[in-house]
């Protein structure tokens, strides 16, 4: 399987606190990579690395085996093909969904509006929320903003998409709303990268599954061995605690 995300000797600090110690994995075209792992054990600042709104103090983030951490690679052209999904929406709360669904269009890939428009529509359509098209963010439930966040995502047409507890904000009965999206993304082939406390979607969803303890990557393989069937003691707790 071609590497589309190739993560090699990552490492961060923040302070004295090391929280990514020597991180290695690698990302295939069209898998669902789940990250799993107790609060501060680095799941999120990985993902932060990845898209860059951190930068790794060592290693390398091999996108397409290009190192964009090397100063050769258009964090432009980067940006528009990796996108990413927040845990708090990130909408722009001036704007309509359709137009936060189009601004990124038009500013970073320079499309016209009738075409930025046209794509956004379509996103919005397949994550259910194209009747809210003219609708502010604050008129909408979080399941509803989340599935918004993620047609915008859509909307860049981006290779691989990244989710950071896409569901940790969300009322209970919001969370099968936006997991059922994704679980429709994932069979569309699109590469996914998703930090998540959902074991459920893990199990059924994943190609892969990475469980991260105190900043290292403590075990990881296809979601039958990682979670039926763990190896790793910390990993046997934490799940014996989350399930």
């Amino acid at each position: 399987m071609d590497s589309v995300i190739d993560i090699r000797h990552l490492r961060k600090s923040f302070g004295a606190h090391e929280v990514l110690r020597d991180i290695d994995f690698s990302v295939g075209k069209g898998e669902v990579a789940c990250i799993i792992g107790s609060s501060g054990s680095g799941k999120s600042t990985l993902l932060r690395c990845i898209n860059l709104l951190e930068t790794p103090d060592a290693g390398e983030i091999r996108f397409h085996g290009e190192d964009i951490l090397s100063g050769k690679v258009s964090m432009g052209n980067y940006h528009a093909r990796v996108g990413m999904v927040f845990q708090q929406f990130n909408l722009f709360n001036n704007m309509t969904v359709l137009k936060n669904c189009m601004v990124g269009q038009m500013k970073v890939l320079k499309r016209s509006a009738a075409e930025s428009r046209e794509n956004a529509l379509k996103y919005l359509r397949r994550v259910g929320m194209e009747p809210f098209m003219q609708a502010k963010p604050r008129q909408l439930s979080g399941g509803q903003k989340q599935r918004v966040a993620i047609a915008r995502a859509l909307a860049m047409d981006p290779e691989v998409l990244l989710f950071d507890e896409p569901t940790s904000a969300l009322d209970p009965e919001m969370v099968g709303e936006v997991l059922s999206v994704m679980q429709d993304l994932a069979e569309t082939g699109l590469t996914m990268l998703v930090v998540t406390h959902e074991m459920n979607f893990a199990r059924n969803v994943a190609s892969k599954v990475v469980f991260m303890d105190e900043g290292v990557i403590a075990e990881q393989g296809p979601p039958q061995s990682v979670l039926e069937n763990p190896s790793n003691p910390r990993l046997r707790e934490f799940l014996g605690n989350v399930l």
